[in-house]
This record gives C-alpha cells, structure tokens and sequence, in this order.
C-alpha cells in the first residue's frame, strides 16, 4: 500500500486545480497594482503624494458622519434589497434638484457605484454580448465586462482632441448584431472630459437606432468647471427605456469607503432583473445608507467649497504640467482627474521607477498608467492618470518631484 502524504510533491501524478478562463482573463487595476511598490518606499521613509486614485482628502461632513454615530439601533438588520425605503425617497429630492424625475420604486441602492454598474451588466447582457465604450476608460468596466463574459468594444477618443467623444460615424461601425449598450462616464474618469449636451444627443440617436441600453456613470455630476453645468442622460427625451443611471455618494461626500451607490433606471423589466441580483446579495449595507440619506439634508452651499477648492487644484495641477517641457495635459472639464501624456518611454515603467528608485526632498509620487485605462493594446503607454485630490500644498511638492523625475530619468 502505498504511504499518502501530504506533500503534493510525492504526487507527480497530481494535477494542480486550475482557475477559470474569467479569473485568468481578470485584468489588473492600474490604480493599485503599484501599490506594493508605494508601501515598500514608506517603508525606507520616503514620502508617497498619491495622486494614483480617486480618495479625496477633503473631510467628510460631520453632520453625516453624526447621523451613523447617533443612531438609536438595537439590532443591525438587513434592509430591502432596494434598500430603505426613506433613502430612495430622500434620493428622489436629491435628483429631482438636478433636473432628473423619477420615483422611489425606480431606485435600488448598491453596494457602491462597482455594484450598480455590475447589476446594469449581468441585468441587460448575455454573455457573448458587446458594450461599446469610448476609451480610456474607467478601468473597472473592462473587469466588469469580464466577469460577465461580455466583451468590450472601444472606440477611441485621444489626448490630442481633448478626449471628446468620437464621431458618430466611429459608433456606427463598432455596432454588431451582439451589440447591447454603449457605456459612458459623466464627467469622466479618467479623463475628466464633460459631454456636452450635443454628444449626448448623438448617444440617443445612435442608442434609439440601435435599440442600444446607454449605461451612465455620472458620479462626479457635482464637479463641473468653467461655468458648465452637468446634463444627465436620464433627461434625453425618449429615452425611458434605454438609460441606466449609476451612481455612489463616494465621490460626492468624500465618502469612499461607505459603499454606497445607486442603480436608477424607467425601465421596469431592467429594474425587475435587477432586483433579483440585489435580492441574490440579500441587502446593502444599513449605516452607510443611514449616511447617504443624512447627505441629502446637507446644506445646499455644502458643494460651493468644495467645488471651490477641486477648481483650484485643477488649475494648479494642470497649469504645473503644462510648464514641464514634453508634458501634453488638456484642461479637464468636470471630476477631478487629468490625463498627462509624458516625455518618457513608457508610462508603467516611468511609474515604478518613481518608487522604486527616486526621491526629491524624501518624497515621491504615485500616479496611475495610462494603459490600464485602454482596452486596445499599445494605447496610452506614455500617458498617465492624476488624481487631484490632495490639498494645493502637496499637489505642488508632488509636481517639483515629477519635474525633477523626468530631468533624471531622461539622462538615464
């Protein structure tokens, strides 16, 4: 009889579990799979300005954290799979406020903005199915779209139009006959580039020719700049069936870490798919819904700072790359990201180098490269993505480090 071990290395004959095509396929985030590198430069006592990821430093209202901590609970109960049902209704206020008309019944809370945009996949594509979507984009979608089997079709915009959105004419070639939905953020991440209300007519068209869905990330709705103002794609006319919203208050609040999103849609068969995603994750999380709702009874001069203040970074982050010699940076119109194409050969090796082996006065920065945010493959390998999200003082130090950077790293 032959002695078992547990040592697999006894076992030649063993095959090791293989994972599945979609895990293999899942696409690392280029917002964090540096990260390994940021905290091993803490460690040697460097300095790391993250201007890699969306995390404002602007603190999150009192008043709504206040809401949680004063909460007079005895047991931590699941809510609705729609989440309560005074959230929905205070949300009904809050988008009424901003020109979108719905009710409580057409409103799921989410598990974060990631969920909403999950529910909107698994709900209304089969796998198989196309999205279209114009590029760079948020890189989670392309994840998205993996675990859903769903493939995704780009159409690119580039930095030297301003990442506008592409031709009409772009959109009517990638449509197929697998073709369900097409995908925008508004204002943009990662480009910060805000549609227009023109572009956006051309989305209806193109989605009422189609019979398309048009999913609508738009949760950097409050930041728009230059006198501009957000248009959201649940008020095109004729539209009811076709627009999907998705939303978080992460952005909004400065509350990231509450998970809190919302998935809003007319369209009573998408709602009905989705609810039973929601009801198959049971329910979202009770204290951070208690939070959003207190959000929503914010004072209304709440975002005239705060809109204030990432107006201001803007202007001097993108007023400091353009004085760089090579830097390519166009003026974002809305959210509170950049897109900087640099004088370098490639943008992902330019950024670990940034950790690994530089330092200026004992810090350094953490950006996000480009690429990631690009389904086609060779696109943005010099460009990378800034998150103005830090206080005006660090923005400046973390921009004397990447001038002096690209000095040193061009002599290289």
């Amino acid at each position: 009889m032959p002695v078992h071990e547990c040592s697999r290395g006894l076992y030649n004959f063993a095959p090791m579990p293989v994972i599945s095509h979609r895990g293999s396929s899942m696409p690392p985030s280029p917002i964090r799979k540096l990260v390994p590198y940021a905290e091993a430069a803490k460690k040697r006592g460097t300095k790391v300005y993250h201007l890699n990821i969306g995390q404002p430093d602007i603190e999150t209202p009192k008043a709504i954290l206040d809401a949680v901590r004063h909460t007079d609970m005895k047991v931590l109960e699941y809510s609705h799979s729609a989440g309560f049902e005074s959230y929905r209704k205070k949300l009904v206020q809050y988008y009424a406020a901003n020109n979108v008309e719905v009710n409580h019944n057409q409103i799921i809370i989410t598990t974060g903005g990631s969920e909403a945009i999950l529910f909107a996949i698994m709900s209304c594509l089969d796998p198989g199915d196309e999205i279209i979507i114009p590029e760079p984009f948020y890189a989670n979608y392309n994840g998205f779209a993996t675990s859903a089997g769903v493939k995704v079709v780009p159409i690119q915009s580039t930095i030297d139009e301003n990442f506008a959105l592409p031709p009409i004419s772009a959109f009517e070639k990638a449509v197929t006959t697998r073709t369900k939905a097409i995908m925008i953020c508004n204002p943009n991440n990662p480009t910060g580039y805000l549609y227009s209300e023109e572009e956006l007519r051309v989305l209806r068209d193109i989605c009422l020719k189609h019979d398309l869905f048009l999913f609508s990330d738009e949760a950097y709705r409050e930041f728009c700049y230059d006198g501009r103002t957000h248009i959201s794609a649940m008020t095109l006319e004729d539209m009811e069936d076709n627009v999907i919203l998705l939303d978080t208050i992460s952005k909004r609040y400065s509350a990231c870490g509450g998970r809190i999103g919302a998935f809003v849609t007319k369209n009573q068969q998408v709602l009905d798919a989705a609810m039973k995603f929601a009801q198959a994750r049971l329910s979202p999380p009770s204290f951070a819904q208690i939070l959003g709702e207190a959000a929503v009874d914010l004072p209304a001069d709440y975002f005239t700072e705060v809109h204030a203040e990432y107006n201001a970074r803007r202007d001097l982050l993108v007023s400091r790359l353009k004085a760089i010699p090579g830097v390519k940076c166009p003026m974002p119109g809305g959210a509170f990201y950049a897109m900087a194409e640099l004088p370098v050969d490639d943008s992902e090796k330019f950024c670990q180098w940034l950790l690994e082996d530089f330092s200026h006065n004992g810090a350094t920065l953490m950006m996000a490269p480009a690429a990631g945010f690009y389904f086609t493959p060779g696109k943005g390998g010099k460009e990378v993505r800034l998150a103005y999200v830090l206080n005006k003082e660090d923005i400046g130090k973390a921009m004397d480090c990447l001038e002096e950077a690209l000095k040193v790293y061009n002599k290289k």
